[in-house]
């Protein structure tokens, strides 16, 4: 990573950030493991620089605004000794070397590579290494689903800066308008765009136009034809009949729920039982399915639509 995004060595100034990190704790209990921890800020910024606008800048840093601390994690283990195993950088011919002597290499033919050193990487360092400065302001609808990536929260780093950082975050929630501009991050240039929000600022990545695969190309081969003007209606009044708001505190991964229990069940030497698959029943037609799904009778679960417009129904467990 650039040498940018690494804390330096001296003693840092507060940042006034700092009451919002907070360790990475493993659960502590069985309620913990069995549905995970709230998510927490990052001790460590992603990135630090400064916030530039024309003339005006500020020292930031870059939070994940995002988490996966809480994500179940395995490793490998030998199933004869159960240790755990390690994965040991090794060369086919001279057998394993040490990771801290390896290096860079971009293959241009088989086998054959052009090998860069870290001062030829400090070569090309760009401005964005450092600084993250806005160049455009653009309305946030303009810019396709398709390109937004990750979330960051993008807070002052010093308190010398945070005048400069209120006035430029009042200054765009009062115009209503993304701001974009671009920083290097993990050695790649990424555009980002920045929008007030509350007290701060929050940036998202966004994907580059050659990341982005066209849809247009990708839809090119369903066909033209269209459906049933009646089907079309009574699917209209089943998204009617599911409205709702947008309540993320509802929706859980429930199978990162059954496997924390799992594992629960596990460590206490209880017996695993496996889940019976779920059971096909009768094939019906579209319109049927549809009618009955606008009458509350359906499953819950997904129909499968198999050919000849037919729809294969979970039974209801």
């Amino acid at each position: 990573m650039a040498q940018a995004a690494r804390r330096k060595k001296s003693t840092p100034k507060r940042s006034v950030s700092e009451g919002h990190k907070s360790r990475h704790r493993a659960p502590a209990n069985d309620d913990a493991l069995e549905h995970g921890e709230k998510a927490h800020l990052s001790r460590r910024p992603i990135w630090e620089g400064h916030l530039r606008l024309s003339l005006v800048s500020c020292p930031i840093a870059l939070y994940p605004a995002t988490t996966h601390t809480n994500d179940i994690a395995f490793h490998l283990l030998n199933p004869k000794t159960n240790n755990r195993i390690r994965m040991i950088p090794t060369d086919p011919d001279t057998g394993p070397v040490e990771r801290a002597d390896l290096v860079k290499g971009y293959e241009f033919e088989k086998n054959k590579y052009v090998v860069l050193t870290p001062a030829e990487f400090d070569a090309v360092k760009l401005e964005t290494t450092h600084t993250l400065e806005i160049e455009r302001f653009v309305d946030e609808a303009s810019i396709d689903r398709l390109f937004w990536n990750d979330p960051f929260y993008l807070l002052p780093s010093d308190n010398s800066g945070i005048q400069a950082y209120t006035v430029i975050r009042d200054a765009m929630a009062g115009a209503g308008r993304i701001a974009l501009g671009r920083v290097v991050m993990h050695t790649r240039e990424r555009l980002m765009a920045v929008e007030a929000r509350g007290k701060g600022l929050i940036a998202y990545s966004l994907r580059m136009r050659n990341e982005v695969i066209d849809p247009t190309a990708i839809f090119r081969e369903i066909p033209k034809e269209k459906p049933d003007r009646r089907m079309i209606e009574i699917a209209e009044k089943i998204i009617e009949q599911q409205e709702g708001p947008f309540a993320p505190d509802e929706f859980k991964d429930r199978y990162e729920t059954a496997l924390r229990k799992l594992i629960k069940q596990k460590e206490r030497g209880e017996k695993i039982v496996a889940a019976e698959p779920p059971e096909e029943s009768n094939v019906i037609d579209l319109m049927e399915a549809l009618k009955r799904s606008l009458k509350g009778k359906s499953s819950s679960s997904p129909s499968k639509v198999g050919p000849a417009g037919k729809v294969r129904r979970r039974s209801l467990r």
